[in-house]
């Protein structure tokens, strides 16, 4: 059978940053995400009750959700690759941490966009939960880059070129 992540491609990709309640920061890579509403501002990925960051959802309920550009494929790797229960991914990528605004989990720094999201529905389908987010604040840097797109596994797609119709 094939995957459903090869089926339905490319998809952007993103990363979530998320903390326990202690505060301890995690980041992860997911491509299982999109946005769902103009106004109010909502995101939704899937995740898997396995991983890291659903721990830390559970425990806090807020995330922020940060698209990176090309440059950062190498991160995005890491972050996808690495489990946040045995490193500190942001210390193994030299990913530097700021402060957010208005959520507990950290920003990350040169990320061209971050939103700050609170967590408004959490639903188990099938081997993943859909998580959709309220954005509470939008960090913008730059909106001219090159995101990057997954495939699935280890391949990833970037736009060559804008098309307008």
């Amino acid at each position: 059978m094939v995957r459903i992540s090869e089926i339905i491609f490319p998809r952007v990709t993103g990363l979530v940053i998320t903390c326990d309640s202690q505060g301890k920061p995690n980041i992860a890579t997911f491509s299982f995400l999109m946005p769902i509403s103009f106004e109010p501002k909502y995101v939704a990925f899937s995740v898997s009750p396995k991983r890291k960051t659903f721990e830390n959802l559970r425990e806090v309920g807020e995330f922020v959700l940060a698209i990176p550009s090309r440059e950062m494929l190498d991160k995005i790797w890491g972050c996808g690759t690495q489990s946040g229960r045995d490193v500190d991914k942001f210390s193994l990528l030299g990913l530097e941490k700021e402060k957010a605004r208005t959520v507990k989990p950290p920003l990350v720094k040169s990320f061209p966009v971050q939103l700050e999201c609170k967590v408004e529905f959490m639903k188990e389908f099938g081997d993943h939960y859909l998580v959709v987010g309220r954005v509470l604040e939008e960090h913008i840097t730059k909106l001219d880059f090159e995101p990057v797109l997954h495939y699935s596994k280890n391949i990833f797609f970037v736009p060559s070129e804008k098309v307008t119709v």
